[in-house]
Formats: C-alpha cells, sequence, structure tokens
C-alpha cells in the first residue's frame, strides 16, 4: 500500500519576493533605531574591565621558582626552564605555550608570591607556533594593582562556624605543612636544598652508633610556602603535608 505524502506548500512568486524583503526591512529599522553592537576592530576598542583575564604575566623578581604554577595548570603548558639573572645566576623560572594556554588564570591563583599575574593582553596572535612560546623574559610584565588574583580560603572547621575565610596573599595563609616520618628519614638534605624559600634547616638530633650526626629537617612555618619541592624530592618518601583541619 502506497503512503500517502502531504503535498508540500510552495510560496507564491509574490511570496517568495516580499518574504525575504520583510526581514531585510524588520532588521534595518532595528539596527537604525537601537545601538549597533560591533564596534570598528582594530580601530576601536573595548574597555577591558578590572579582573580580565588575559595572557599570564611574571614578575621576575618576586618569583621564587616553587613550581606551583606549573603543578596547577590544566592544560600543561607551563615548563620551568633555568634562566640566568644578574643577582642570583642559575635559577628556574616558568615558560609559557600560549598555543596551549587557556586564560584560566589558575597559575596566578596559586602563586604564593604574586609573581604570576593576568595581563588584559589578548592579541596574541603569531604566525608560528614557536612564537607562541613565552620565554621567562618576554613572559614579564609591569606588576601594578587589578592583575593579582586574590583567592580567599576556609578550613572546615572555619565553613561550619559560618566564616568567610581568610585571603591566602595579605593575611595569614591556611596551608598544609609538611612533616617528617623520622624512620624513614635518612638525613640527606635533598629537602633543605631544593627549598625555593629557604624554609628547610637540618639540625642534628644526635648520633648514631658509629658517633655520626644524625639530622633531621625542620620547618620553618612563616617561610613555607606549601610547594611541596621538598616531598617530590625526598629519595625515601619520608615527607608528607599534614592536611589542614
Amino acid at each position: 500500500m502506497a503512503e500517502h505524502k502531504a503535498p508540500k506548500k510552495r510560496l507564491k512568486p509574490v511570496g517568495i519576493l516580499l518574504r525575504p524583503m520583510a526581514v531585510v526591512a524588520r532588521e534595518t529599522i532595528r539596527t537604525t533605531v537601537n545601538k549597533p553592537n560591533t564596534i570598528q576592530y582594530p580601530w576601536e576598542r573595548l574597555v577591558i574591565p578590572d579582573g580580565y583575564r588575559g595572557r599570564p604575566g611574571l614578575v621576575m623578581d618576586k618569583c621564587i621558582g616553587c613550581h606551583m604554577c606549573e603543578k596547577i595548570c590544566p592544560t600543561t603548558c607551563i615548563e620551568m626552564v633555568e634562566v640566568e639573572l644578574p643577582d642570583k645566576g642559575k635559577v628556574e623560572r616558568p615558560q609559557v605555550n600560549l598555543g596551549r594556554c587557556m586564560m584560566c588564570g589558575y597559575c596566578a591563583e596559586v602563586c604564593p608570591k604574586n609573581a604570576m599575574l593576568v595581563t588584559p593582553e589578548y592579541e596574541l596572535a603569531e604566525f608560528t607556533r614557536q612564537d607562541l612560546i613565552y620565554d621567562p623574559f618576554r613572559l614579564q610584565y609591569e606588576d601594578r594593582p587589578g592583575l593579582h588574583v586574590d583567592v580567599y580560603e576556609a578550613t572546615p572547621a572555619m565553613v561550619k562556624q559560618g566564616l568567610y575565610g581568610v585571603d591566602r596573599k595579605t593575611g595569614k595563609e591556611i596551608r598544609d605543612y609538611p612533616e617528617v616520618a623520622d624512620a624513614k628519614c635518612i638525613g640527606c638534605s635533598k629537602c633543605e636544598k631544593v627549598c625555593p624559600a629557604d624554609a628547610v634547616q637540618m639540625y642534628e638530633k644526635g648520633k648514631n652508633e658509629k658517633g655520626k650526626p644524625i639530622k633531621r629537617p625542620k620547618f620553618d612555618p612563616e617561610k613555607c610556602v606549601g610547594c611541596e619541592q621538598c616531598l617530590d624530592n625526598c629519595p625515601k618518601d619520608a615527607i608528607s603535608m599534614k592536611e589542614v583541619k
């Protein structure tokens, strides 16, 4: 049995001409009465609002090379590279591949020294992918108010009390601190060497059976930034982060 198909409605010649003209006339009247949304870019530019997250920027003097920006980056576009500075010698500083960067600003959020910024720059087109890789010197940007990302944190206990939290950048920071398992530590001093904030100091706990000093790390809570460099570099996994409650 053949299926019955409803006949298609076809516009008359007059409708074919008048319907598009009506649509055009309606849009013309609407755009004439109302202000257009477009601007004459690049001769005209929109005003960038405060807190706009453009490409990352770096304040070289503030950076301590803690690797926290590299760890938090969701697109793994940040890599720590070795550079030589006149006053500090060879140090590690972040390099950013803007071809992969999603401009999320996490690096600026997590930076304990406000060395990473969110800049208002958004015109980043280049002719080659290699030109999109910003080394630490090219990544530098002027440090000024409005480019920092302030983060407020609260412990579970503070949340239960209904407290808003504290600014981790300007107030007393809430962070996890490293602690040492004495039975695992071999006193190699690796944590002291890799600490970017000079928060680790080795002290003599006593002497072993052979009369040699037993060294253990001591962490300064005022200097520690919670970067976990000591934890990552410990050869015996003797260091763990104590969670704040």
